[in-house]
């Protein structure tokens, strides 16, 4: 008997236009001869399943259903293919815990720890992962830059604490750029996070859970042809990322030692990307940032290093669906 799946799309922030790419790859790879696969589209004027003719039918929130020729669909397990809010977040995952529906991401609790950049690198910190030192600052707070600059060195990064995608980001080198620095960041959230730069190459991998095995996919180097990894850098082209990394197995294994300790700690489920900045000079990794629902285009990482494992993609979401199912 087939499974009724509901792959989720769309969501309420800029990072909607990352979504459909994502749900593109993942809509192609589900295995239709073992579910039957709804594609709904959440945004801010509704939650709709679009028909062949392109005609929208609305979803009952109330039991997360879907009314069709006269035919009730309700769902097995939802993928979860929204980055941002309310995908990401964890405002997705409580709803359909309340509904009892299972789904291919982190819980509610985890979802919306790994959302909030601080939150993440404190809980980190004291399971004993390298972290990068920070400072939190809120909109209805205001902190003098003297203050800053008195606990932080630069250069630093600053970017809105919750969401992904680098909107926002911005690397400061001079102490007169980090004011702009913030305005800019506080007009993407209402919290800010200032952290200090960590020298090193940047790693980034994808862990996932099947049948109770903590499973890291192959590394991957990214090398920005711009001063940092940021929008620009993720979705237009500036950067270089090289899978699998070429990299000596004792800082791979690190890596990947890091990650599943990273994995556990917060009690992750489906596929999370976690990167990374390994530092030479103290010989280990610094966790920059978990993202709960990494991109899935055909441009994007996690995708390249399931193939660098020897997979197809199909294997894989099969994978993460049935995790859901068990």
């Amino acid at each position: 008997m087939k499974k009724n799946i509901a792959l989720v799309t769309g969501g309420f922030s800029g990072e909607a236009v990352i979504s459909y790419k994502s749900a593109v790859t993942i809509d192609n790879n589900l295995d239709r001869e073992l579910f039957n696969v709804f594609k709904i589209d959440i945004n801010p004027q509704g939650w709709f399943y679009e028909l062949t003719d392109r005609r929208k039918v609305e979803i009952d929130k109330n039991d997360f259903s879907l009314q069709l020729d006269n035919q009730k669909i309700k769902f097995d397990a939802v993928f979860i293919g929204i980055h941002g809010t309310p995908g990401e977040d964890g405002k997705l995952q409580g709803y359909f815990d309340t509904l009892k529906i299972p789904y291919t991401s982190c819980d509610a609790a985890t979802s919306a720890i790994t959302f909030n950049k601080r939150y993440t690198v404190a809980v980190a910190k004291m399971a004993g992962i390298a972290v990068a030192n920070s400072i939190h600052l809120f909109k209805h707070s205001p902190v003098p830059i003297s203050q800053i600059l008195d606990q932080l060195q630069l250069p630093v990064f600053v970017k809105p604490n919750n969401g992904g995608s680098s909107i926002g980001m911005s690397k400061v080198n001079n102490a007169s750029d980090l004011a702009p620095a913030i305005t800019r960041a506080f007009q993407e959230d209402d919290q800010v996070l200032v952290e200090e730069m960590i020298a090193g190459r940047e790693f980034t991998i994808g862990v996932f859970k099947t049948r109770g095995n903590i499973i890291p996919l192959p590394l991957t180097e990214v090398i920005s042809k711009k001063d940092f990894f940021d929008y620009e850098a993720k979705y237009e082209g500036a950067s270089t990322e090289i899978t699998p990394a070429q990299v000596e197995v004792v800082v791979m294994d690190k890596i990947r030692e890091a990650a599943q300790k990273i994995y556990s700690v917060f009690n992750c489920r489906g596929i999370v990307r976690i990167d990374f900045i390994y530092n030479q000079e103290t010989g280990l990794p610094f966790m920059l940032e978990i993202n709960t629902i990494p991109g899935q285009s055909e441009a994007s990482i996690v995708p390249l290093q399931v193939k660098a494992m020897g997979w197809s993609l199909k294997e894989f979401y099969t994978k993460l669906v049935e995790e859901t199912l068990i």
